[in-house]
């Protein structure tokens, strides 16, 4: 028996709509990134965007095709990617959402089984329940960002379960260091713009506006709070798409209505989220509908800041294992408010979780691929 000789160096090709912003677009350069620090070679293929310089920079190649486009025009892609796959020696192929994901699994399924590229999907969200969605079960390897993702799947779609593989988001414990602390620069900026905040405790609801986030439970949390004695503040951090104008308007109002104009902050879109969450007290996440993963949380707890959320989803998942005091009964106003009010009371120390870091899951995912081109 002959046993093939162990590849050492892979030509990997990531696909997605564009590279703007967003959980899936960091995580495609996450993935680009460790790649090329591991010697294999990183392809990315999307209409563009913002992080395309960054991508290059890491070391990355960028391939400017608009595969996320739904459209039936987009179907010219599927003979030129067949030809991509072919003269870029591509190894594996990681899809990542659905139009990319139908595209090139209609380039790859034509192609001879035994000399083409190993296909995976990495099914980051609880897509609608359709054969449109059923793509991201097609992957010879089926990543899901969470258990709860992962059961998902497992219980709308029809496949091979075993070929499902769990990797948790990570955080990166060098962006988001424990006991961090910004720059006096940065301070001296942040409380002439928000003067309000300055020694006060600050209640932070990163998300951007829409309503499913919570920001309307998040306004009355900070009413009731207040009423109970303790002197707290909000902070709202996101910002409005322009279809969703007018449920900030309706945050704006509840605001008014309750008298907190005084006392909550939206600070709108920040870059600097690091910064922000590691001047605040407690960290929240109130999505009415479960997470798929939500990065905030961890991110907050790799900084040794209390965090607390409605434990469903992705959230409940790292809050069960890394912060058990900040789960909450999900749209349980009443459990939230006893939840938070004990966290400012007497908050248990943020342990460091090993888990949920992102060497974990970069190389998780390399080791999937080790598992279909070892």
């Amino acid at each position: 028996m002959t046993v093939s000789p162990k590849k050492t160096s892979l030509t990997v090709l990531q696909l997605l709509p564009a590279l703007h912003a967003g959980g899936v677009e960091r995580g495609t350069l996450e993935i680009s990134r460790f790649l090329v620090k591991n010697n294999h070679q990183s392809l990315v293929m999307s209409a563009g965007g913002r992080m395309v310089d960054q991508l290059l920079a890491e070391g990355g190649l960028h391939y400017d095709w608009p595969v996320g486009k739904k459209s039936l025009f987009s179907l010219r892609w599927i003979p030129l990617l067949r030809r991509f796959f072919i003269e870029h020696q591509v190894d594996i192929i990681h899809v990542r959402s659905r139009v990319p994901a139908w595209l090139a699994w209609l380039a790859w399924r034509s192609m001879n089984p035994a000399t083409r590229p190993r296909f995976v999907t990495t099914a980051h969200g609880l897509y609608s329940v359709s054969q449109w969605s059923a793509i991201m079960t097609r992957g010879e390897r089926v990543i899901a960002v969470s258990n709860t993702v992962s059961d998902y799947l497992r219980a709308n779609y029809q496949f091979d379960a075993n070929k499902i593989r769990v990797i948790h988001r990570g955080v990166d414990p060098d962006e988001f260091p424990y006991g961090y602390q910004p720059g006096q620069q940065w301070l001296q900026h942040w409380y002439e713009q928000y003067p309000v905040l300055q020694g006060k405790s600050v209640l932070v609801l990163p998300a951007r506006l829409t309503r499913w986030k919570g920001q309307l439970i998040f306004v009355r949390l900070i009413d009731q709070l207040r009423q109970r004695g303790l002197d707290v503040y909000g902070l709202i951090v996101g910002e409005a798409d322009a279809r969703k104008k007018h449920y900030e308007r309706e945050v704006r109002s509840l605001i008014n209505a309750l008298r907190l104009h005084r006392h909550i902050v939206l600070a709108g879109h920040r870059s600097d989220l690091r910064n922000v969450l590691s001047v605040s007290t407690v960290v929240l996440s109130l999505s009415s509908q479960p997470e798929a993963f939500g990065r905030t949380i961890p991110e907050a707890l790799s900084l040794g800041k209390p965090a607390a959320g409605f434990a469903h989803g992705g959230v409940g998942e790292v809050l069960q294992q890394w912060y058990p005091a900040g789960k909450v009964t999900p749209n349980d106003e009443n459990h939230l408010l006893e939840v938070v009010t004990q966290l400012l009371r007497s908050p248990p120390p943020v342990p460091q979780q090993p888990e949920f870091t992102l060497q974990h899951m970069q190389q998780a995912t390399l080791d999937v691929y080790r598992e279909l081109v070892p």
